[in-house]
């Protein structure tokens, strides 16, 4: 007797559904999951296109913008490169623009007395931009934690009114603050000049922006000008980002210290300070690039006057190549401004970094 052979219809869909899969493998070259989708094909693709439709323009931008000009002020500050002469074939470079390897850096390390005009001014720039720079970020820093500390501890609804107002000249131009700050500073008609002259009872000229002369603890009063408009100005930058972080630290740690009995200074130098580590690490990075950058207020205010005592490398660079055409060398110096801010970056990440969070 023969026993007839039943099969399962759930085995049979197994069987069809393997030799399906088996098939679209040898059809997609071996591929599993029956081959891959085509790149832009699918949600996936559809996904992809989106994110390259997206990041291209900001891709290209970048690249011709920021990453092109970068590599080409690398590559100029090995050549002793003017618009006015006729380079080779490539760019430029090359005949009357010939490679000069390392000699403008070389320069920049001569301190003898027969070194070129252009040398001394690389060394007095270099001098007052790390002066400037030291100068800005300590008292900004001291200016905008205790002030951000300060809004946060008043009443709610007045906190968006201080926050404004302080956050007002960031918004403004530059050039506007600093014609504003050459106006108050204005030897004949300054508001400065004449609110010492209504205090003292006699007309009182003084040169605040003019005379080599002036100093305070060996800084050009000059130069404080310049710190004074850029401080003002660059306020209220510093303080969202530290009222940001006041209004993260945990609630709980503050009324822990209360209860034990701190005092509100403590609290702030002893809770507040050592929980903003991290933050006052950002700020502090942003404010020192951000000062080695300026431009706009030297040039406007003083024009690195007087005698080159405001002569920042950010004017020094202009100057050599849009006004003496000596672009390599500008771009030289282009180089050691990116290592200088790049080298103080590292060394305040590692002073002011922390292992732990909260």
């Amino acid at each position: 007797m023969t026993t007839p052979i039943v099969e399962n219809q759930g085995d049979k869909e197994a069987v069809s559904s393997s030799a399906g899969l088996r098939g679209s493998d040898r059809a997609s070259g071996g591929q599993p999951d029956g081959g891959r989708r085509r790149w832009f094909g699918g949600r996936q693709g559809r996904e992809r296109k989106f994110v390259f439709g997206v990041m291209s323009p900001m891709v290209f931008y970048m690249a011709i913008f920021s990453v092109l000009p970068i590599i080409w002020a690398i590559v100029l500050a090995f050549f002793d490169y003017s618009a006015r002469r006729n380079g080779g074939p490539v760019v430029g470079l090359g005949g009357d623009n010939p490679f000069v390897g390392a000699d403008n850096f070389g320069q920049m390390l001569d301190f003898s007395e027969e070194r070129p005009l252009e040398v001394r001014q690389f060394h007095l720039s270099l001098k007052t931009t790390l002066m400037f720079a030291f100068v800005v970020v300590p008292v900004n820093l001291a200016i905008t934690l205790p002030l951000a500390s300060f809004i946060e501890s008043i009443h709610q609804r007045m906190r968006p009114v201080f926050r404004n107002l302080f956050f007002l000249p960031v918004l403004t131009s530059a050039v506007g603050v600093a014609i504003m700050w050459g106006f108050i500073f204005n030897p004949q008609q300054g508001l400065l000049n004449g609110l010492i002259s209504q205090v003292r009872g006699q007309d009182t000229i003084i040169a605040w922006t003019t005379d080599p002369n002036l100093t305070v603890l060996g800084i050009p009063v000059a130069l404080l000008a310049v710190i004074v408009a850029y401080i003002w100005q660059d306020l209220g930058y510093n303080l969202i980002i530290f009222i940001a972080a006041l209004q993260a630290v945990p609630q709980s740690m503050k009324e822990a210290a209360v209860i034990d009995g701190a005092r509100p200074w403590q609290l702030f130098r002893y809770v507040t300070v050592p929980l903003l580590k991290p933050t006052i690490l950002l700020a502090s990075i942003l404010t020192m690039i951000s000062a080695f950058q300026v431009f706009d207020l030297f040039q406007v205010m003083t024009a690195g006057g007087p005698q080159d005592q405001t002569r920042a490398l950010s004017l020094d660079i202009y100057e050599s190549a849009f006004r003496f055409q000596r672009m390599g060398w500008s771009a030289a110096i282009s180089v050691v401004l990116f290592l200088i801010v790049f080298g103080l970056s590292l060394v305040q990440s590692r002073l002011l970094s922390s292992d732990w969070e909260y």
